[in-house]
């Protein structure tokens, strides 16, 4: 997804899905670093998003409070 489209798609959230999708977001990027270390990830790029996303949802929770 493009980077402006989900923040947009993010901005519509309240906050108790802000933070659903934080969860949603941390057990993603903790499976993609198990893979990771197992040799099993073919998209290691995915890690780099995936932080990012999160960075960006802790952002938004933190305008909203």
């Amino acid at each position: 997804m493009k980077t402006k489209a989900y923040v947009d798609e993010l901005k519509t959230k309240s906050a108790a899905e802000l933070a659903d999708e934080l969860v949603a977001a941390k057990k993603e990027l903790f499976n993609l670093r198990f893979q990771n270390a197992t040799n099993q990830l073919d998209n290691t790029s995915r890690i780099r998003e995936v932080r990012r996303n999160i960075a960006r949802i802790q952002t938004l929770l933190a305008a909203i409070q």
